[in-house]
Protein backbone atom coordinates (compact mmCIF):
# COMPACT_ATOMS: atom_id res chain seq x y z
CA UNK A 1 0.00 0.00 0.00
CA UNK A 2 1.33 3.58 -0.93
CA UNK A 3 2.29 5.44 2.31
CA UNK A 4 1.28 9.19 3.58
CA UNK A 5 2.71 11.17 6.24
CA UNK A 6 0.23 13.67 7.96
CA UNK A 7 2.16 16.32 10.62
CA UNK A 8 0.03 18.56 12.64
CA UNK A 9 -2.11 14.88 13.90
CA UNK A 10 -2.81 15.22 17.34
CA UNK A 11 -6.12 16.25 18.31
CA UNK A 12 -9.83 14.75 17.14
CA UNK A 13 -10.93 17.73 16.39
CA UNK A 14 -8.00 18.66 14.34
CA UNK A 15 -7.99 18.73 10.35
CA UNK A 16 -5.98 15.98 10.53
CA UNK A 17 -8.15 13.95 12.53
CA UNK A 18 -10.44 14.14 8.53
CA UNK A 19 -7.51 13.38 6.67
CA UNK A 20 -6.11 9.87 8.31
CA UNK A 21 -9.30 7.93 7.68
CA UNK A 22 -10.30 9.46 4.63
CA UNK A 23 -6.81 7.96 3.00
CA UNK A 24 -6.45 4.86 5.07
CA UNK A 25 -10.44 3.97 3.36
CA UNK A 26 -9.09 4.32 0.12
CA UNK A 27 -5.71 1.99 0.59
CA UNK A 28 -3.30 4.46 1.99
CA UNK A 29 -0.56 3.45 5.20
CA UNK A 30 -0.94 6.64 7.37
CA UNK A 31 1.63 7.77 9.45
CA UNK A 32 0.84 11.01 11.63
CA UNK A 33 3.45 13.21 13.70
CA UNK A 34 3.24 16.24 15.92
CA UNK A 35 5.29 17.24 18.99
CA UNK A 36 3.00 15.19 21.23
CA UNK A 37 0.86 12.06 21.51
CA UNK A 38 -2.07 11.87 18.90
CA UNK A 39 -5.57 11.48 19.35
CA UNK A 40 -6.62 10.11 15.65
CA UNK A 41 -6.02 6.12 15.12
CA UNK A 42 -3.14 5.88 12.58
CA UNK A 43 -1.09 2.89 11.33
CA UNK A 44 1.99 4.50 13.26
CA UNK A 45 2.26 8.20 15.19
CA UNK A 46 5.98 9.29 14.93
CA UNK A 47 6.00 12.35 17.23
CA UNK A 48 9.28 15.07 16.17
CA UNK A 49 9.54 18.77 17.24
CA UNK A 50 9.79 20.27 14.12
CA UNK A 51 10.91 23.99 15.84
CA UNK A 52 14.65 22.36 15.53
CA UNK A 53 16.97 22.24 12.29
CA UNK A 54 17.34 18.66 12.99
CA UNK A 55 13.83 17.77 13.12
CA UNK A 56 11.74 17.37 10.01
CA UNK A 57 14.77 15.20 8.03
CA UNK A 58 14.84 13.21 11.14
CA UNK A 59 11.35 12.78 11.19
CA UNK A 60 11.64 11.85 7.45
CA UNK A 61 13.93 9.03 8.12
CA UNK A 62 12.09 7.50 11.01
CA UNK A 63 9.07 6.94 8.73
CA UNK A 64 11.13 5.65 6.00
CA UNK A 65 13.30 3.26 8.10
CA UNK A 66 10.03 1.80 9.68
CA UNK A 67 7.40 1.80 6.54
CA UNK A 68 9.37 2.04 3.45
CA UNK A 69 9.11 5.05 0.90
CA UNK A 70 6.42 7.71 1.55
CA UNK A 71 4.66 8.73 -1.42
CA UNK A 72 2.39 11.33 -0.27
CA UNK A 73 3.25 14.12 2.08
CA UNK A 74 0.25 16.44 4.24
CA UNK A 75 1.77 19.24 6.01
CA UNK A 76 -1.02 20.57 8.39
CA UNK A 77 1.12 21.31 11.06
CA UNK A 78 1.57 24.82 12.53
CA UNK A 79 2.65 27.21 15.44
CA UNK A 80 -0.19 30.24 15.80
CA UNK A 81 -0.47 32.81 18.90
CA UNK A 82 -2.14 35.58 17.85
CA UNK A 83 -0.41 39.28 17.50
CA UNK A 84 -0.33 42.00 15.90
CA UNK A 85 2.35 44.62 14.55
CA UNK A 86 2.90 46.39 17.57
CA UNK A 87 2.89 43.18 20.06
CA UNK A 88 4.56 40.75 18.09
CA UNK A 89 7.89 40.14 19.74
CA UNK A 90 11.18 38.95 17.84
CA UNK A 91 11.20 35.49 19.51
CA UNK A 92 7.46 34.81 18.64
CA UNK A 93 7.76 35.88 14.43
CA UNK A 94 10.98 33.30 14.97
CA UNK A 95 9.21 30.68 16.00
CA UNK A 96 6.87 30.99 12.92
CA UNK A 97 8.80 31.09 10.58
CA UNK A 98 10.59 28.18 12.07
CA UNK A 99 7.44 25.91 12.63
CA UNK A 100 5.25 26.96 9.66
CA UNK A 101 7.93 28.02 7.02
CA UNK A 102 11.26 26.22 7.33
CA UNK A 103 10.26 23.17 8.74
CA UNK A 104 7.89 22.70 5.88
CA UNK A 105 10.90 23.38 3.87
CA UNK A 106 13.35 20.56 5.21
CA UNK A 107 10.24 18.31 5.62
CA UNK A 108 9.84 19.09 1.83
CA UNK A 109 13.20 18.34 0.78
CA UNK A 110 13.77 15.22 2.76
CA UNK A 111 10.27 14.10 1.11
CA UNK A 112 12.02 14.50 -2.11
CA UNK A 113 15.40 13.08 -1.53
CA UNK A 114 14.10 9.95 -0.51
CA UNK A 115 10.94 9.50 -3.38
CA UNK A 116 11.29 6.67 -5.70
CA UNK A 117 8.49 6.89 -8.19
CA UNK A 118 7.12 10.51 -7.78
CA UNK A 119 5.63 11.44 -4.66
CA UNK A 120 2.51 14.20 -3.85
CA UNK A 121 2.71 17.25 -1.71
CA UNK A 122 -0.36 19.21 0.40
CA UNK A 123 0.21 21.80 2.64
CA UNK A 124 -2.67 23.82 4.70
CA UNK A 125 -2.48 27.28 4.55
CA UNK A 126 -4.51 30.29 5.92
CA UNK A 127 -5.29 34.22 5.20
CA UNK A 128 -5.76 34.67 8.33
CA UNK A 129 -3.27 37.68 8.96
CA UNK A 130 -4.06 40.94 10.35
CA UNK A 131 -4.25 40.46 13.89
CA UNK A 132 -2.31 37.06 13.64
CA UNK A 133 0.62 38.45 11.96
CA UNK A 134 3.29 36.21 12.54
CA UNK A 135 1.36 33.08 11.84
CA UNK A 136 -0.13 34.50 8.35
CA UNK A 137 3.55 35.64 7.41
CA UNK A 138 4.61 32.47 8.20
CA UNK A 139 2.03 30.71 5.85
CA UNK A 140 2.42 33.36 2.92
CA UNK A 141 6.25 32.24 3.03
CA UNK A 142 4.92 28.25 3.01
CA UNK A 143 2.84 29.39 0.04
CA UNK A 144 5.51 30.68 -1.83
CA UNK A 145 7.92 27.78 -0.94
CA UNK A 146 5.11 24.74 -1.98
CA UNK A 147 4.56 26.43 -5.27
CA UNK A 148 8.44 26.64 -6.18
CA UNK A 149 8.52 23.02 -5.16
CA UNK A 150 6.31 22.35 -7.44
CA UNK A 151 8.05 23.55 -10.34
CA UNK A 152 11.38 22.42 -8.73
CA UNK A 153 10.46 19.25 -8.12
CA UNK A 154 8.07 18.11 -11.06
CA UNK A 155 10.81 16.62 -13.06
CA UNK A 156 11.01 14.25 -10.16
CA UNK A 157 7.25 13.02 -10.65
CA UNK A 158 6.19 15.07 -7.67
CA UNK A 159 3.05 17.13 -7.74
CA UNK A 160 3.15 19.98 -4.66
CA UNK A 161 -0.07 22.18 -3.68
CA UNK A 162 -1.35 24.60 -1.09
CA UNK A 163 -4.95 24.13 0.29
CA UNK A 164 -6.24 26.90 1.27
CA UNK A 165 -9.64 25.50 3.60
CA UNK A 166 -10.93 28.93 5.21
CA UNK A 167 -12.23 28.94 8.77
CA UNK A 168 -13.01 25.41 10.38
CA UNK A 169 -13.98 25.34 13.61
CA UNK A 170 -10.55 22.70 15.28
CA UNK A 171 -11.71 23.97 18.68
CA UNK A 172 -10.04 27.70 18.47
CA UNK A 173 -13.48 29.57 17.50
CA UNK A 174 -16.20 31.11 20.53
CA UNK A 175 -19.64 31.22 20.57
CA UNK A 176 -19.48 34.60 18.57
CA UNK A 177 -16.36 33.53 16.19
CA UNK A 178 -18.61 30.53 14.88
CA UNK A 179 -21.79 32.85 14.74
CA UNK A 180 -20.12 35.64 12.82
CA UNK A 181 -18.20 33.42 10.49
CA UNK A 182 -21.11 30.95 9.69
CA UNK A 183 -23.03 34.31 8.62
CA UNK A 184 -20.25 35.09 6.26
CA UNK A 185 -20.41 31.57 4.14
CA UNK A 186 -23.08 31.80 1.45
CA UNK A 187 -23.81 27.55 2.30
CA UNK A 188 -24.76 28.59 5.54
CA UNK A 189 -22.21 26.16 7.52
CA UNK A 190 -18.17 26.27 8.29
CA UNK A 191 -16.02 24.09 6.75
CA UNK A 192 -15.40 20.69 8.50
CA UNK A 193 -12.50 18.77 8.41
CA UNK A 194 -13.79 15.95 5.99
CA UNK A 195 -14.45 18.84 3.96
CA UNK A 196 -10.58 18.92 3.38
CA UNK A 197 -9.98 15.60 3.45
CA UNK A 198 -11.91 15.51 0.01
CA UNK A 199 -9.78 17.42 -1.74
CA UNK A 200 -6.35 15.73 0.04
CA UNK A 201 -7.80 12.51 -1.21
CA UNK A 202 -7.93 13.59 -4.80
CA UNK A 203 -4.29 15.60 -4.76
CA UNK A 204 -2.58 12.92 -3.32
CA UNK A 205 -3.96 9.83 -5.89
CA UNK A 206 -2.63 9.11 -9.33
CA UNK A 207 -5.50 11.10 -10.82
CA UNK A 208 -5.10 14.29 -8.86
CA UNK A 209 -1.14 14.68 -9.43
CA UNK A 210 -1.50 16.61 -12.38
CA UNK A 211 -2.89 19.25 -10.83
CA UNK A 212 0.33 20.96 -9.69
CA UNK A 213 1.68 24.21 -8.37
CA UNK A 214 -1.76 25.58 -7.18
CA UNK A 215 -3.00 27.52 -4.00
CA UNK A 216 -6.21 26.26 -4.09
CA UNK A 217 -9.23 27.70 -2.15
CA UNK A 218 -12.08 25.09 -0.49
CA UNK A 219 -14.00 26.86 1.75
CA UNK A 220 -17.75 27.07 0.56
CA UNK A 221 -16.99 30.65 -1.39
CA UNK A 222 -16.20 32.34 2.10
CA UNK A 223 -13.69 33.61 0.10
CA UNK A 224 -15.62 34.67 -2.70
CA UNK A 225 -16.47 38.40 -2.70
CA UNK A 226 -18.38 41.03 -4.51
Amino acid sequence: MPLALITGAARADSIAAGIVPRLRASGWTVVTSDIADSEIPADDHVPADLSTHEGPGALIAEVARRHGVIGALILSHAHDVESGILDTTAESFDLHLAVNARASLLLIAAFARQARDGGAIVALTSDHVTGNLPYGSSKGALDRLVISAARELGPRGISANVLNPGPIDTGWMDDDTRTALTGMTPQGRLGRPVDVAALVEFLVSDEGRWVSGQLLKSDGAFSAQY
